[in-house]
């Protein structure tokens, strides 16, 4: 454990979170009640018709021209990003990579990079694991194979598409559904279970078993190539339904159902055994999960050592399948299970769950996840208010309101309702800050895009940038608060496929 805090991490009092969510409900309502209040009813608009019109410039000019603030952002900001312009030099001077709370073991410091290709969640799973791997083996600079994982991702992504086309092979094309699941059918992207369902059925090797590939790295041409042949298979599966069903038309519905689906099924497996061979053409045949293989390497200290097994005994000491998702949803009830329709990747595999829960229940369990000596998986919205340079995330480090005369006035929930925001990026937290009273004010961030962003790969988070744009972590059971466990025990609430909640990291 690193230098500890001048007091323990105090428990804050337990909130009742349905209240908290009525609270947020009249907040929406209150918002609402004051636009009202700046409308001008009975006074007519300039363009009657809702066309803008010259009257509309002229006014609009009229009123710019006399704001100082303007005229001078005017001169400066059309002559270059204004973004790069409007970085807060007090916020960079203020936000410092130091933290008075760290894991008990730093023998991992080269940050991983996932280079031109979208598997930051597959990076975040693996460098969790790798973690404990590295501690236990006296490893250092050691990495477990994205790539391993990314192979049986995409099979899997296949056969899920394909057998959701058979399973809704009725529905038009041009359904919100089938335009949904046709859209994206494998893409890089992935949710904590997803990890799950790989860990649980092909464990994980050591990176030198299954490196990087060109297209492992590189994964655009293969998303294309697999996305093409993908929407091919639907579009046969759906004709050889709707014949099957007519030549079967005599039989029972329940008996000539099962016939359909069984030939259907079968005739899946040669497209999947398509997408097998481009696969394993672009990225390598990688072992399968029964396959043993010998790992040879040296310690830390030098020492050789060999390891033979397979891949799911290579991972079955670190059972990191017991952990699942908090995550801070503002627009839905707290204390509740949520999952998302017809999200996954291994068919009948573990469903995606949520338990959500305030922010500030977030931040103290990633406090004592990590005072526990534990990395931490979370999901983000990684765009907003984060400078790549500087490796900072904080929700003042741009003053584009001053420089533009204008509010930002959505929150949270707004920014989900409206497509604003949503998940696009995991990472691990490594380290807290701990103010006086034990409460988390920053955190460190080891991100996937190599040691040329940030701090040689690490950013810093604030505690303001956490309760805005951070939507899960990744918890294990033993240290989640306990009556967030018994949630798991509910029945979820079933969220659409696109809700927001479904975006891939």
């Amino acid at each position: 454990m690193g230098a500890s805090p001048s007091k323990q991490l105090t428990e804050t009092p337990r909130v009742n979170e349905k209240s908290k969510y009525i609270e947020s409900v009249r907040d929406a309502v209150d918002s609402v009640s004051n636009t009202l209040e700046d409308l001008s009813i009975g006074v007519a608009p300039l363009s009657s018709d809702g066309s803008l019109s010259i009257g509309n410039l002229e006014e609009w000019e009229s009123e710019v021209s006399q704001d100082p603030t303007i005229k001078l952002s005017r001169t400066i900001l059309n002559h270059t990003d204004f973004k790069t312009a409007l970085v807060s030099r007090k916020t960079t001077t203020a936000d410092v990579h130091v933290f008075n709370t760290k894991l008990d073991f730093d023998g991992n410091k080269k940050v991983t990079n996932q280079k031109s290709s979208g598997r930051c969640w597959l990076f975040a799973t693996t460098n969790v694991i790798r973690y404990n791997i590295a501690k236990n083996l006296g490893l250092e600079d050691f990495e477990l194979s994205q790539s391993f994982l990314f192979l049986y991702d995409k099979l899997n992504k296949a056969n899920y598409y394909l057998e959701l086309s058979i399973q809704h092979a009725d529905l038009p094309l041009d359904d919100r559904l089938i335009v949904h699941l046709a859209s994206d059918p494998v893409g890089d992207g992935g949710q904590w279970d997803m990890s799950v369902n790989l860990l649980l059925n092909y464990g994980v090797v050591p990176q030198s078993i299954f490196p990087e590939s060109y297209s492992s790295s590189s994964s655009g041409r293969l998303n294309q190539l697999v996305t093409t042949k993908l929407r091919e298979h639907a579009l046969l599966l759906r004709s050889q339904a709707a014949v099957l069903r007519g030549q079967l038309a005599h039989l029972e519905p329940k008996i000539r159902e099962g016939k359909v689906i069984d030939a259907l099924r079968k005739q899946k497996e040669k497209y999947v055994s398509e997408i097998y061979k481009i696969l394993t053409v672009t990225l390598g045949e990688p072992p399968k999960p029964t396959d043993p293989f010998t790992w040879e390497y040296y310690t830390a200290k030098g020492e050789y050592k060999s390891w033979t097994g397979t891949s799911v005994e290579f991972y079955k000491p670190y059972p990191y399948h017991e952990a699942f998702s908090l995550i801070n949803d503002p627009r839905n009830e707290y204390s509740k299970l949520y999952t998302v329709d017809k999200l996954g990747n291994v068919w009948n595999g573990k469903p995606i769950r949520y338990v959500n829960t305030t922010s500030q229940r977030l931040k103290e369990t990633v406090a004592k996840i990590v005072k526990a000596g534990q990395p931490v998986f979370f999901g983000c919205d990684v765009g907003k208010s984060s400078h790549n340079g500087f490796g900072i995330m904080d929700t003042g480090l741009y003053d584009v309101e001053t420089a533009f005369s204008i509010k930002l006035g959505l929150n949270k929930a707004d920014r989900l309702r409206t497509g604003e925001s949503a998940m696009t990026h995991a990472m691990t937290i490594t380290a807290v800050h701990l103010d006086a009273k034990g409460n988390p004010v920053r955190f460190r961030v080891e991100n996937s895009w190599g040691e040329d962003t940030g701090e040689h790969g690490y950013f810093m988070m604030t505690d303001s940038w956490f309760d805005e744009f951070v939507f899960q972590i990744v918890v294990p059971r033993s240290l989640a608060p306990a009556d967030l466990v018994k949630v798991l025990d509910t029945e979820p609430v079933v969220l659409p496929p696109w809700d927001p909640l479904g975006a891939l990291a």
